[in-house]
């Protein structure tokens, strides 16, 4: 079992940098899994933003590539999301998500943080 514990949310002005962290816990093999972010925006479905393998490889979407950083630390079996230049199409509830394999699709992760909101005003 993973457990997963977003932090890092908040308020921020439109073009400002924001730094998310998921704290992973419960397993020895955290190391070895894909660590993901999504986000869910009101009334929309929860859309894929980036993945980081246990060896360091990413991939983000297109809306955040460039201006979103994905980076792990496997020591400290954490993952870090940074936001810079955001927008407020970036508004959305952020989860912090654990697979065995990459990919850009929610239903193939298994453990989920309860994530954390970000608000970027216009």
């Amino acid at each position: 079992q993973v457990q997963l514990v977003e932090s890092g949310g908040g308020l921020v002005q439109a073009g400002e940098s924001l730094r998310l962290s998921c704290a992973a816990s419960g397993s020895a093999f955290i190391s070895a899994v894909v660590m993901a972010w999504f986000r869910q925006a009101p009334g929309k479905e929860r859309e894929f933003v980036a993945f980081i393998s246990s060896g360091g490889s990413t991939y983000y979407a297109d809306s955040v590539k460039g201006r979103f950083t994905i980076s792990r630390d496997n020591a400290k079996n954490t993952v870090t999301l940074q936001m810079s230049s955001a927008k407020p199409e970036d508004t959305a509830v952020y989860y912090c998500a654990a697979s065995a394999r990459g990919a850009i699709t929610a239903p193939s992760y298994i453990y989920w943080g309860q994530g954390t909101q970000v608000t970027v005003a216009s």
